[in-house]
């Protein structure tokens, strides 16, 4: 289970556990699953739904910036912070052994500078236990990828629908302009990362982008033809009210949660709780 925080309140960075070497999956690994059966990632923010991914057989789990929207309460992910996003990179990385951890890297992290997406990237692989860490943009970012990618650290790319600056277009619209988005998509492979995030694009452009690169695509909302999938935890198990059209919902751990909180609440009151 977690490790409680520091007592002044920063979070514990992931410490490996002793004893025999525990080996997670490595990122070549999932690169040659290319063409094989589709793979199922999620995301994750905490020690108990890490644990509850690897036990149900998911061995690529995304620590998303959506901690944002979902966790945190913000109306978007750009306020998630570096500080935040290597709390919750430990914690998952803890609860599980031998999935492959990837780190979305939040806004700001990574624009500024080779140098400063290289330092951001090697904090979290050192303090957040991660394997690989993810960037959002095409053409401008392949930069970045590559100057990561250069010192040994795995990157997963993200192009069509990127939150971060979602704003600055045509919001959260499907995508469709297929050139520019073969474009995005080489660049960034060529820029040496190992999959690529395709987030609301048409699911033709998905799958002509599957059958033309040789990594592996990652579809949100980009329909089923891509290599993965990827869902945020709390919209799948139906614990966030604001979750995309596209993202179904495979629990409603929400009504059960507010069910037995309700219940708890009752069996206070009517002192029926605890026995006598």
């Amino acid at each position: 289970m977690a490790t409680p925080d520091l007592p002044n309140g920063e979070a514990r960075p992931y410490e490996p556990a002793k004893g025999p070497a525990l080996r997670r999956i490595t990122a070549g690994a999932i690169k040659r699953r290319k063409g094989g059966m589709p793979v199922p990632m999620v995301t994750a923010y905490d020690t108990p739904f890490a644990q509850f991914a690897e036990d149900a057989g998911i061995d690529w789990i995304l620590v998303g910036d959506s901690l944002g929207n979902v966790v945190l309460g913000y109306d978007e992910t750009t306020p998630v912070t570096m500080e935040q996003m290597l709390h919750h990179t430990a914690a998952v990385t803890r609860g599980t052994s031998r999935a492959h951890i990837v780190a979305d890297m939040p806004f700001g992290s990574y624009q500024v500078s080779d140098e400063e997406a290289v330092r951001n990237a090697i904090r979290f692989i050192k303090e957040g236990g991660a394997q690989s860490v993810k960037l959002e943009g095409g053409v401008y970012e392949a930069q970045r990828v590559r100057a990561i990618a250069r010192v040994g650290i795995p990157v997963v790319g993200h192009i069509g629908v990127t939150p971060q600056t979602a704003g600055l277009g045509p919001g959260y619209r499907k995508r469709t302009h297929r050139d520019r988005l073969l474009e995005d998509a080489l660049a960034v492979q060529d820029a040496g990362a190992y999959a690529i995030v395709l987030e609301v694009v048409d699911f033709e452009i998905a799958r002509e982008l599957t059958e033309k690169l040789s990594i592996l695509t990652i579809g949100i909302g980009a329909g089923p033809h891509c290599d993965a999938q990827v869902l945020v935890m709390h919209d799948l198990l139906g614990m966030y009210p604001h979750s995309p059209p596209f993202a179904k919902r495979f629990a409603e751990i929400g009504h059960a949660a507010t069910d037995a909180l309700r219940a708890y609440a009752d069996a206070v009151k009517t002192q029926s709780f605890p026995p006598a």
